[in-house]
């Protein structure tokens, strides 16, 4: 579930005005996976800007206050959403825990960080949707950890078909704060693109593998 159209359009303008998220639709990203993308998204860059930071935090507890108002605890998944994920938990005064992107090589060897008991409800924080492979990963080993995971909000997906099937099939609720058809219709109002680049915009969605 994406949050109103207010809030999303909301998020979706600071993310375009301190450059957390780029659009490019000629001269394409590569990502790490090699794939071509003609936007590039980095939602750590939010909490350099007070501004943004605050918008995202309140977001965020809005919708765990209206979806998940019985939530014991709040993880978020590192590295990039375990600040925001700290904020939502101060502003909620709830417990919070990260989960770890692989599992410490010593020690405890721990994969999810912090105090958290068997049976608790978890609703996870993610700075960014694209898959959904590494968010459901963090989902799991929360749920191997004994927790009961609510759901998972995101600051920004890209809506591939890919990760709603892979949230559905892992029996796991979530959503997100703004998302890629809001920002690319936000970006047309400003002019940050043009009309007519929303062809080949609206063709990386439907089929990001097979873009270029």
């Amino acid at each position: 579930m994406t949050q109103t159209n207010e809030i999303a359009k909301k998020v979706a303008t600071q993310l375009l005005q301190i450059n957390a998220i780029k659009l490019s639709p000629t001269s394409p990203f590569t990502w790490a996976s090699g794939m071509k993308s003609p936007i590039y998204c980095d939602n750590r860059k939010t909490l350099s800007f007070p501004e943004a930071r605050d918008i995202i935090r309140d977001a965020f507890v809005q919708a765990i206050q209206n979806q998940y108002s019985n939530v014991e605890v709040i993880a978020g998944v590192a590295t990039g959403a375990i600040a925001h994920g700290v904020l939502v938990a101060q502003a909620l005064n709830k417990p919070f825990v990260y989960v770890r992107s692989d599992a410490k090589k010593h020690g405890l060897e721990n994969l999810v960080e912090g105090h958290l008991e068997k049976g608790q409800s978890v609703v996870v924080i993610e700075d960014l949707i694209s898959t959904g492979g590494s968010s459901l990963k963090a989902v799991e080993a929360l749920r191997n950890a004994g927790a009961r995971v609510e759901g998972l909000l995101a600051i920004f997906s890209y809506g591939f078909a890919k990760a709603s099937e892979s949230f559905i099939q892992a029996n796991c609720a979530f959503g997100t704060l703004s998302n890629y058809p809001v920002l690319v219709d936000l970006a047309l109002e400003t002019g940050y693109i043009k009309s007519s680049d929303l062809e080949l915009l609206r063709k990386w969605r439907e089929n990001p593998d097979q873009w270029l």
